[in-house]
């Protein structure tokens, strides 16, 4: 086998049991995987200098065929309602397929971090078959300083292999893709999935079982920090702004997707960013817009001119789900160290499509609790066939599909930290006003971004509030700058009627889904409910 660029050899893949490979590119930088993606007809080059890349039929996670390995160990530790369970005897089948597959194969192998605090950070080495998966890894986790890899010995390893593909009987699986975890030898085996953002979310799942019991509540979350040192965390499931809202130019950037908050502060879990592109504008975004014309970038779905090769980010013909994925550094304002200090804001971004929602209210702890367990946002018409009107979602602690313990493990851990650090708490809603999607209009960038700033620089803490009718949380009734009704969803709906019923119906929506998390939470947790009996 022929090892090329700065590996240690002695603890190698045939330390982890690889045998018979080809070759094995070690730790290769953009420029070489670049030719290498190239070589292999895997990209394309965008104007600009973007690698471009299409994933096939995943376009997304493949969230129903992810197994984690179930025994003694573990039986009591994880959500098993949530995480769906393969025995150690068919990952043993299915990781000796897997090194059997990669016989006389070319692999790519990265060795990184993933969390910037080296008190808490896991060693991720990652097998892949593909140059640019190579790259995308290396772009979005910490890439280690290069007289460091010689001692590198990985905590994690992970197989990543599309042309794989998983048989349900052999594998105890249901399809021929599966994202299998074993959390105690710690490996993860990505199989017959062309998408790249399976081998980032195994990382986060991976930290999201190890950290609690050492104390560091893992978040989905992206985080800034402002000019006087004051910490942002931003929650919020795709779509709902976390990577646009934390992307401020004047507030610097430690990450936008997942970080940690330990004894020491946030730190970022990451090394980069995987922001949504479908409709991204260079006015709006520029920031994320910029990072699409740098080499270095990894494009994923995007549609480009075949003849210019300028990317057309209003194009879903291949997705709603394009992404771009480019190193921190990449933002003008991001940290160099990807740590900062105790949170001062704790932000909770909804994507109501309903149009019932504030567009901010600040929570209690118990509030905070409550919604952080609920993980609402909903989808809209139009994205699924047969979907006519909005739909609800929720998802526990804004990741459900990352989460290997029980949601109160998380939520439990989050409300003691507010409390101990006394953190002001928001509810932020970037979905509709005026009416539900189809009838009313996206809540305007600015008006989100005017009240987060109050929000976070202090001054909206001071403003008068009122008392939500239908969810009990408090409202601002006026901020500088900002219309008053718009603060008020009731006054911007036409039909009042309308607006009373659709909040209702999604106040019932929000009780039936916190059901499961009631014998879980304390009684003031449960009280901070929406509550039908004050609703108007």
């Amino acid at each position: 086998m022929e090892n090329i660029g700065v590996f240690n050899g002695a603890r190698g893949a045939e330390a982890f049991g690889l045998r018979h490979l080809k070759r094995v590119f070690w730790n290769l930088e953009a420029p070489a995987l670049y030719e290498e993606a190239i070589r292999r007809h895997e990209a394309r080059l965008a104007l600009g200098g973007a690698l471009l890349a299409e994933t096939g039929v995943h376009t997304g996670r493949s969230p129903k065929d992810k197994f984690v390995v179930r025994d003694s160990s573990n039986e009591n530790a994880i959500w098993w309602d949530n995480n769906a369970a393969i025995t150690p005897e068919k990952f043993d089948i299915l990781l000796e397929d897997f090194l059997a597959h990669a016989e006389k194969k070319e692999l790519f192998a990265q060795d990184l971090y993933g969390g910037a605090d080296p008190s808490f950070r896991v060693r991720a080495r990652v097998f892949t078959e593909y140059a640019w998966h190579s790259l995308f890894i290396r772009n979005l986790l910490i890439r280690p300083e290069r007289d460091d890899l010689h001692d590198y010995v990985p905590d994690l390893t992970i197989l990543d292999f599309p042309s794989f593909k998983a048989d349900s009987a052999r594998h105890g699986c249901q399809s021929e893709t599966i994202i299998a975890c074993d959390f105690n030898r710690r490996i993860v085996l990505i199989g017959s999935s062309s998408y790249a953002g399976e081998m980032k979310k195994s990382v986060f799942s991976y930290l999201n079982y190890i950290l609690p019991p050492r104390g560091v509540l893992p978040m989905h979350c992206s985080a800034n920090v402002g000019p006087s040192g004051d910490v942002a965390v931003f929650f919020g499931l795709s779509g709902t702004g976390k990577t646009t809202l934390s992307a401020d130019p004047n507030r610097t950037l430690l990450g936008d997707d997942e970080h940690g908050w330990g004894p020491n502060g946030v730190f970022n879990f990451e090394g980069g960013c995987y922001a949504k592109t479908i409709r991204l504008s260079r006015e709006a975004e520029p920031e994320i817009y910029a990072t699409t014309e740098r080499f270095g970038t990894v494009l994923e779905n995007v549609v480009i001119d075949p003849i210019t090769r300028v990317p057309d980010f209003d194009d879903a013909s291949l997705t709603e789900n394009t992404r771009c994925a480019y190193p921190l550094d990449f933002i003008p304002n991001a940290s160099l160290t990807g740590r900062a200090g105790i949170p001062k804001n704790i932000v909770m971004l909804t994507c109501d499509a309903f149009g019932v929602l504030p567009p901010i209210a600040k929570l209690t702890p118990a509030e905070a609790m409550y919604h952080f367990l609920s993980g609402y946002t909903a989808k809209v018409a139009g994205t699924e066939k047969g979907v006519k009107d909005p739909e609800a979602t929720f998802s526990t602690c804004f990741g459900a599909p990352f989460m290997p313990r029980h949601p109160s493990v998380y939520g439990n851990m989050l409300r003691d930290l507010v409390g101990k650090h006394s953190a002001d708490c928001w509810l932020v809603n970037t979905g509709w006003t005026g009416g539900k999607y189809g009838v009313g209009r996206r809540m305007p960038i600015r008006v989100t971004r005017r009240l987060l700033s109050a929000a976070l620089d202090g001054s909206l803490a001071r403003v008068d509030f009122r008392r939500d009718p239908y969810f009990g949380f408090a409202v601002p009734t006026s901020v500088p700058g900002i219309e008053p009704h718009i603060l008020n969803p009731a006054k911007t709906w036409q039909d009042k009627a309308a607006f009373a019923e659709t909040a209702k119906r999604l106040v019932e929506m929000f009780a039936e889904n916190f059901k499961r998390f009631e014998s879980h939470v304390d009684a003031d947790v449960k009280a901070a409910a929406p509550q039908m009996s004050i609703a108007a």
